[in-house]
């Protein structure tokens, strides 16, 4: 009479489950101002800002003589410009620094899914941008005050004006980010940005002066004329200059973004 056997049940291998997304926005976070270069453009940026608002104001006081009125959108409009110029280059900072020092096969052998890792380093400069945004509105509600204290003409009306702001803050910091995952070179991303926001302005306005028809074509390309009305609130846009804005968002900002993605996702790491 012979027995039965029972072959004993398979351990049960669970798979891992990887790192979580909140721990890859951390790591990423961390980077974005743990470094000399990003530090240090971050002091730069904030060192710029309180200068620029306070020249403003005291300017603005001297030649003014105190009957120039100013709104919250007059000093926030003065941070902006300086965020305008500076604050792309943290995102350019993110996507580049991965390839420029040679460490991004260490962070893809952490975590192979490379958009996870793209899609943190996004994140991480959307939340740059809006912090900077409430610094440049602090610093507006700050100097508003300091020009009443020194005797000039103050309201606190320009809500529009500080949407459009928040809006055209974030495009730009998309537009530097988009054009650094397409590069994934930190020079050459910076040339692009800064040739985007100066030559290419230029080049336009000087087409305009020279040629009749170039006015009406340089309208859907011209990305700073295009967000012009955001100021004065996206709710009071008409459907022409909708269609000019979404045209220059996606020139400048949809078509790098998505080529950009692509190249990293297919890139060969070294």
């Amino acid at each position: 009479m012979s027995t039965a056997t029972q072959t004993p049940a398979a351990p049960r291998s669970t798979a891992p489950s990887g790192i979580p997304f909140s721990r890859l926005l951390q790591v990423e976070f961390r980077k974005s101002w743990d470094t000399k270069a990003s530090f240090w453009l971050l002091f730069a940026l904030g060192a710029v800002v309180v200068a620029a608002e306070f020249i403003a104001a005291i300017v603005l006081a001297v030649n003014g003589d105190g009957d120039t009125t100013v709104d919250l959108g007059t000093f926030a409009g003065v941070a902006g410009f300086v965020c305008e110029l500076m604050l792309p280059v943290v995102a350019i900072l993110l996507v580049t620094s991965e390839w420029t020092q040679r460490t991004a096969m260490v962070t893809f052998a952490l975590e192979p899914r490379r958009d996870r890792v793209i899609t943190a380093k996004l994140g991480v400069a959307l939340i740059w941008t809006l912090v900077t945004v409430v610094f440049a509105l602090v610093m507006g509600v700050l100097f508003n005050l300091f020009y009443g204290a020194v005797g000039g003409s103050v309201t606190w009306t320009g809500g529009a004006g500080v949407v459009g702001f928040v809006i055209v803050q974030c495009a730009l910091m998309l537009i530097g980010f988009a054009w650094a995952a397409l590069v994934l070179n930190t020079p050459a991303a910076i040339v692009i940005y800064y040739a985007f926001w100066f030559a290419v302005p230029t080049i336009l306005g000087i087409g305009n002066a020279l040629i009749g028809w170039f006015d009406s074509f340089s309208r859907w390309i011209f990305f700073q004329q295009a967000t012009g009305p955001l100021y004065d609130g996206f709710w009071n846009m008409s459907a022409g200059e909708w269609g000019h804005l979404i045209v220059a968002v996606l020139i400048w900002l949809g078509a790098p973004l998505l080529l950009g993605l692509r190249r990293i996702s297919r890139a060969e790491v070294k």
